[in-house]
């Protein structure tokens, strides 16, 4: 006589992404998703959930879209600062860290006339000495055009500041070649502006002795040495405009760090990073750019003080070196967790460059 009841369906057994929460039927998908995701402590990643994602854009996604989860939604809406993502213990210790974390735009320097201006910059080893090291330089550069259609970008303005926000260096720069559009709606500048401008040739000079430091032009190590970090958005273009070449190792592009990307990995401006993370408004007339380097400066800073924990190593020591250590069998018979340990990120964190900078002082 056949059964009332069918018999219970065995359950199929789920493999879950300890980082994003994917789950997979077979062991080897989830080993191929790990492979590919880049999973790390250094992702961006939902404060309540910690559910990783590419970049900050991406967790906002998470928590503001229609099917975010419930939880994450309703905590963050209650406590979550909507410029660094925390979730803060209450309303109360909200607004507070509000007060913190939204800043105070600088001022611009304007379009006045001036002479270059220039500070005195100790060297790194001066400053280990003071108990404080000045790694970091933000760099930003005005364009005016020139050619027949004024479309080749000639710099004509470019200021330096260290990440006390002091000027290091503000002049005008003499383009090479005949401006065909001052572009005055953006730069401010006109003629009388650049008449009396410093040379290029002696700019390069002065920023190169800057960000070189004391290291041999050409031979900086490869850890950087007493060179600086270059600070900038778009900095690669600004460099060029300058014909001054800088290792890429040593520069850090806020238009190019994977977790202020879009979602698509497309740059936003730097307008729009600085009302996000920063909460105040820049560029609403004329580009200044002595306030677009404290605004960088400032997203390089809050991006840098971003406290990730160390994985713990694996028994065999291989953990942070990557899945290509391993072979197929080996990782098969590793957990969800042990996965993870052993995936390594596929940009370098900015949070990295304070430990460099402990390094120097010890």
């Amino acid at each position: 006589m056949a059964s009332d009841t069918d018999p219970p369906k065995p359950q199929t057994q789920r493999y879950k992404c300890p980082a994003c929460y994917k789950q997979f039927n077979r062991k080897l998908h989830l080993i191929e998703h790990m492979k590919i995701s880049y999973h790390s402590v250094h992702q961006p990643r939902c404060w309540v959930c910690q559910k990783h994602c590419k970049s900050f854009e991406s967790v906002r996604e998470h928590i503001n879209n229609p099917l975010a989860k419930t939880n994450c939604s309703k905590i963050f809406a209650e406590r979550g600062c909507n410029h660094c993502l925390r979730v803060l213990d209450s309303p109360s210790a909200l607004d507070e860290h509000k007060q913190m974390c939204r800043l105070i735009a600088p001022v611009p320097l304007g379009t006045k006339i001036t002479p270059c201006i220039e500070s005195n910059v100790g060297s790194i080893m001066d400053e280990m000495q003071n108990g404080k090291v000045q790694r970091a330089v933000a760099m930003d550069c005005e364009m005016v055009g020139g050619g027949s259609d004024g479309s080749i970008d000639l710099c004509a303005r470019v200021c330096l500041v260290d990440e006390d926000e002091n000027i290091i260096l503000h002049t005008y720069v003499q383009p090479q070649i005949p401006v065909t559009n001052y572009r005055y709606e953006v730069t401010g500048l006109t003629e009388d502006h650049l008449r009396d401008a410093m040379p290029l040739n002696e700019v390069q000079e002065k920023i190169t002795k800057i960000l070189h430091n004391g290291e041999s032009v050409g031979r900086i190590p490869p850890e950087g040495g007493m060179a600086r970090l270059l600070v900038g958005h778009g900095i690669h273009h600004d460099l060029d405009c300058l014909r001054i070449k800088y290792p890429g190792h040593l520069q850090r592009d806020t238009a190019k760090y994977r977790p202020l990307m879009k979602t698509n990995l497309v740059s936003h401006s730097l307008k729009r990073l600085t009302k996000t993370y920063l909460g105040y408004d820049i560029q609403s007339g004329i580009h200044d750019p002595y306030e677009d380097c404290i605004s960088v400066m400032r997203l390089y800073k809050r991006m840098r003080g971003q406290d990730h924990q160390q994985v713990v190593k694996l028994d065999d020591g291989k953990a942070n070196c990557g899945f290509d250590s391993f072979r197929s069998t080996e990782l098969d018979k590793r957990t969800p967790d042990e996965l993870y340990e052993i995936s390594i990120s596929d940009y370098k964190c900015w949070c990295l460059d304070l430990s460099k900078d402990c390094n120097r002082r010890s």
